[in-house]
C-alpha cells in the first residue's frame, strides 16, 4: 500500500488549536487514489520541525508529502508555489526563539518550486466550490521553513516523491478570537485537502492556466 504523508502543525501564537492539525487528523487512515493517508503533527519550533519532517519521510517513504499550515487573515486555500531559503521570524516560535535573516539551509539554493500540480489543485478546488488560489509567498516563518526543508530534502536526496505546502485560513472556531478575519468551515477545509491529495496522486502534468498575481 502506497502512502501519502499529510502534515499538520501544533498551535502557536496563543491559539488553543491549529486547524492544520485538525484537518490532517480528520484524514488519517483514509485511502485516496489507492494510497493510505498517514498524518504527523510537527512542532512550531524552527529547526526542530524540519528534523521531525525529514524523520517522518525517512520512516514512511511516502509517495507524496503535503504540509498544511495556518495563515490567519487569508480567506482561501493557498496553494504555495515557491519556498525561499530565508527565516525572518515575525514572532518567537514555541521554544521562544526568533531568528532573523538566516537561511533555512546554509549554502542552499535561493528557492524551490513546489512539485505539486498547483494549478490543477486550484482548478479542482474551484470546481468543488471551494475558494482557492496559487500563492507566491509562504512567508518567512515556520511554514516556509518546512516547505523549503521538504523541497531541499527531496532535491538533494533525489527522491521520486511530490511535495509541497498548503496554507489554510482560520477555522470558524479560531475566528471567534480574531474578529474581522476571514475563515472557512473545518468541514470545507477537510474536503479541500482530500481533493488536494487526490489531485496530487492522479495528476502528473500540471494544467497550463493563469495563476499569476499583479502584486
Amino acid at each position: 500500500m502506497e502512502r501519502v504523508l499529510v502534515i499538520g502543525i501544533e498551535p502557536f501564537d496563543g491559539d488553543e488549536v491549529n486547524p492544520s492539525w485538525q484537518v490532517a487528523q480528520a484524514l488519517a487512515g483514509e485511502r485516496i487514489a489507492g494510497a493510505e493517508v498517514v498524518v504527523r503533527q510537527l512542532a512550531c519550533v524552527l529547526g526542530l520541525s524540519n528534523q521531525q519532517l525529514i524523520a517522518a519521510i525517512e520512516e514512511l517513504r511516502p509517495k507524496a508529502v503535503i504540509c498544511l499550515g495556518l495563515a490567519g487573515g487569508r480567506g482561501e486555500i493557498s496553494v504555495e508555489r515557491v519556498a525561499i531559503n530565508l527565516i525572518d521570524a515575525r514572532i518567537p516560535d514555541n521554544a521562544g526563539k526568533q531568528p532573523i535573516d538566516i537561511p533555512v539551509v546554509e549554502g542552499g539554493p535561493v528557492g524551490y518550486f513546489s512539485t505539486l500540480p498547483v494549478k490543477a489543485i486550484v482548478h479542482h478546488l474551484h470546481q468543488a466550490g471551494i475558494p482557492a488560489a496559487v500563492s507566491h509567498t509562504a512567508g518567512t516563518y515556520n511554514c516556509n521553513q518546512l516547505f523549503y526543508g521538504l523541497s531541499h530534502h527531496i532535491a538533494s536526496q533525489n527522491l521520486a516523491i511530490k511535495g509541497g505546502f498548503i496554507h489554510i485560513p482560520y477555522s470558524h472556531q479560531l475566528a471567534v478570537n480574531h474578529p474581522g478575519k476571514p475563515s472557512l468551515a473545518l468541514t470545507t477545509m477537510i474536503e479541500a485537502v482530500r481533493s488536494i491529495v487526490h489531485t496530487t496522486l492522479t495528476v502528473d502534468e500540471d494544467l497550463s492556466l493563469s495563476g499569476g498575481a499583479l502584486h
